[in-house]
């Protein structure tokens, strides 16, 4: 299971929110770069990047942050935020992305993301299902949709994505555990999903449980910036993998 922390990202700073909303904004250091390169020192491969700017002005706008921490460290940066047209994804590949995530584009536009599946291909297209009440949401998760979470997932399964970024809003931040049931779930109705788990991670010992229900991935923020999950035992569980 791959290890992705993940980097927030509000007027070029490093931030954590709670269960999405911007009012409970912490910000956790000035310079994402630097918390970019204290991953790659401990050997952490991935970044979920997520322009929380973007995802609220509906476009991309810390792509020079992503540029940033794609030229200066070799971590293969996953981005997502506010990509609505084939600009913004255009500018994300340039700034240096490896995959991008579209999570409101694929409820509220679905040809534009099948276009990028298929101009792009789906290594790296990811399919962000963000789900409150096993419901998607979308727009930085300040709006409701009325699609449910595993039909969702399996019509995109059908259209031919392959990663899927699943985040249970209600636990998102909150450092009470993952979705353990809702994984499980989602990995015994689809075929070909890799599923990486998102939000509520609280404790190392999560992890292990989230690898044997087969998670192809998990992320984690809240947890590593509050001193729960420390970088060395992150380490020491990629080498030891």
């Amino acid at each position: 299971m791959r290890i992705i922390p993940a980097i927030d990202i509000i007027e070029g700073k490093c931030v954590r929110l709670s269960k999405g909303d911007y009012n409970t904004k912490k910000i956790y250091n000035e310079n994402p770069l630097e918390v970019a390169k204290s991953f790659q020192d401990h050997g952490i491969e991935y970044l979920h990047l997520v322009d929380l700017d973007g995802a609220k002005s509906k476009h991309i706008v810390n792509h020079k942050i992503l540029e940033q921490i794609a030229s200066k460290t070799d971590l293969k940066v996953d981005f997502g935020g506010g990509l609505k047209s084939d600009k913004d994804l255009e500018i994300a590949f340039e700034s240096g992305a490896n995959q991008i995530t579209g999570g409101s584009v694929a409820v509220k536009d679905p040809e534009i993301f099948q276009n990028w599946l298929q101009k792009f291909g789906s290594d790296k297209i990811i399919l962000g299902a963000d789900a409150k009440n096993r419901k998607i949401a979308v727009s930085g998760w300040l709006e409701d949709s009325d699609k449910e979470i595993i039909p969702f997932i399996q019509n995109y399964e059908e259209k031919g994505v392959k990663y899927v970024i699943c985040t249970d809003i209600s636990k998102d931040g909150m450092l009470e555990g993952p979705s353990f049931d809702l994984y499980e779930e989602i990995l015994s109705e689809t075929k070909n999903i890799n599923l990486i788990a998102s939000g509520g991670i609280s404790e190392f010992d999560e992890l292990p449980k989230l690898a044997e229900l087969g998670c192809e991935g998990v992320i984690i923020g809240k947890a590593i910036y509050e001193n729960r999950i420390s970088l060395k035992q992150l380490e020491n569980y990629i080498l030891n993998k």
